[in-house]
């Protein structure tokens, strides 16, 4: 189980994690469809969420896509890391399995059979790694030229974008303990990892991977920030060049080019540190306890001089608001709950910090993006929401008295100026769509597959989300995206493509395979 470790005493003046912050829940991971499956009943899907695919993750892909960097190598350990420590290896470049199999048996079944003449083709690539336990937690996609590429267990593996034949892989020496939303510039990816190989082994190192050259970069180590810096997860965020790491009341910064330390724990007005959030801006989330309360406490956020660990801006919610998402870092939208009133809400910031709206809207939306429920610290898991400077574009649909909704089937258009709605899109009847990005003034949304449909991506119009289809997959393929269940699956697009990828994988076993990572597009 991932999530933060507290097995050993808090420090008396720092709680030991914020409250909604505690450890995270196992990934819910359905079994697979039958083999060969194509069709998924429509009770089924909307009860259990294992129709379709969740889509790109808050504050714009842009944070994602990286064209090819410099190609630099491996390098020297960085400054104060110690010993050297060995290179993980390098696997030579390969070239082979064919990505037409369903992940629910042999490889026999092609997802294209039977297409249509202007259908997107699909690839789909297989677990083929023996991974500890139940499964194994990926990250990842991230886009770097003409690779896509995933992080699992002891790997990180690139796949040609345009067919999905493997063409590198990196092996680690121990497992990944976290990764960020998003590469640092140049495809510079850095990676948690663990000091040994068992379940129980502590996060306590960070490694840097050069996605645009297929190679292992710098290695160190994360210097305990007091006696009780302890944890089996590092929720890592990026901002420019630094890398933020995020545990159980502490934090970290370094430099994404050479691992230095930039900055490490601060305690202002003594609120004490519970996640990151990266992109345009680094948010740190924190909680201020108060003595007369021990229980609660009130959540805070405030943007971060990525260099200093200096706060610009801070934002104290009021009692028993829960701070849950940023949806968005530029402009910066953020989302936060309210357990005993059972409310969500969206609050809007300008530049300097200030409030620019703020309200409760009316309408359901999943979990993973109001943050109810979840205590994993990751605040970039909302994988159905997108903006431009005036307005946020929201997955949500009909509120049911709970604060997460299983069938979110609307794009909502939220005014950023007034915390008002100025229009809803309908997905077609029974089927899931999350906003994927904002192209050409336009709002490209996931539609997910249902009984007989295949998954496809549509175009809305920014003035009253009027929908239309600009890439339609195969029918053939409705069976192999249904098992990208919406509750844990990372989405991305880039380059005209679509890319997802399961948040959760098995060894495989003889007639059942887990799909890994999936693609169609231009």
């Amino acid at each position: 189980m991932t999530g933060r470790d507290h097995g050993e005493p808090p420090q008396p003046d720092v709680p030991p994690s914020a409250p909604g912050f505690g450890p995270a829940p196992e990934p819910y991971a359905p079994a697979p469809a039958p083999a060969g499956a194509r069709r998924i009943g429509r009770e089924s899907a909307v009860a259990a969420g294992a129709l379709a695919a969740a889509v790109l993750a808050a504050a714009g892909f842009a944070y994602v896509v990286w064209g090819r960097g410099d190609g630099g190598g491996t390098g020297p350990a960085a400054a104060g890391s110690g010993a050297p420590t060995p290179t993980p290896a390098v696997s030579a470049s390969v070239d082979k399995g064919d990505g037409k199999g369903t992940g629910n048996g042999p490889d026999t079944v092609d997802p294209n059979a039977g297409i249509k003449p202007g259908e997107a083709p699909i690839w789909l690539r297989e677990n083929r790694t023996e991974v500890a336990g139940s499964g194994a937690r990926q990250f990842g996609p991230w886009r770097v030229g003409d690779v896509v590429v995933r992080a699992m267990d002891k790997e990180v593996t690139a796949y040609a974008v345009a067919d999905g034949q493997e063409k590198w892989k990196v092996a680690l020496q121990t497992p990944l303990c976290g990764a960020p939303q998003a590469p640092a510039a140049g495809g510079k990816l850095v990676l948690g990892v663990r000091e040994g190989d068992s379940a129980t082994a502590k996060c306590t190192a960070l490694q840097q991977v050069d996605l645009a050259a297929g190679k292992a970069g710098w290695k160190v180590p994360v210097p305990q920030e007091n006696r009780y810096d302890t944890t089996n997860e590092f929720q890592l965020a990026v901002s420019g060049d630094t890398v933020a790491v995020a545990r159980s009341a502490v934090m970290s910064a370094f430099s994404a080019t050479d691992g230095r330390k930039l900055f490490g724990t601060s305690k202002p007005n003594g609120c004490y540190p519970v996640a990151f959030g990266g992109g345009a801006r680094l948010i740190a989330v924190r909680n201020c306890p108060d003595p007369k309360d021990p229980s609660g406490g009130l959540a805070m956020i405030e943007e971060l001089d990525p260099a200093t660990g200096g706060a610009r801006w801070s934002h104290r919610y009021e009692k028993g608001w829960k701070f849950g998402r940023i949806l968005s870092s530029e402009p910066l939208v953020v989302a936060a709950y309210h357990s005993e009133r059972r409310a969500w809400s969206l609050t809007a910031f300008t530049a300097d910090g200030k409030v620019r709206s703020h309200g409760e809207p009316p309408f359901g939306i999943d979990q993973r993006c109001n943050g109810w429920g979840d205590g994993s610290g990751r605040v970039h898991e909302c994988n159905a929401a997108v903006a431009d400077a005036d307005t946020l574009y929201l997955a949500g649909g009909k509120a049911d008295g709970t604060l997460g909704i299983d069938l979110t089937d609307e794009v909502v258009a939220v005014d950023l100026a007034t915390g008002k709605e100025k229009w809803r899109a309908k997905a077609p009847k029974n089927r899931r769509i999350w906003p994927l990005a904002i192209e050409d003034g336009k709002v490209l949304a996931y539609v997910a597959p249902s009984e007989g449909e295949a998954g496809a991506v549509a175009a809305l119009a920014p003035a009253d989300g009027a929908l239309t289809v600009v890439l339609q997959s195969p029918a053939g393929a409705a069976g192999a995206q249904g098992v990208f269940y919406s509750h844990n699956v990372h989405a991305a697009w880039a380059g005209g493509r679509l890319f997802l990828l399961n948040g959760t994988v098995k060894s495989p076993a003889r007639g059942n395979v887990s799909h890994a990572l999936l693609s169609f597009g231009r």
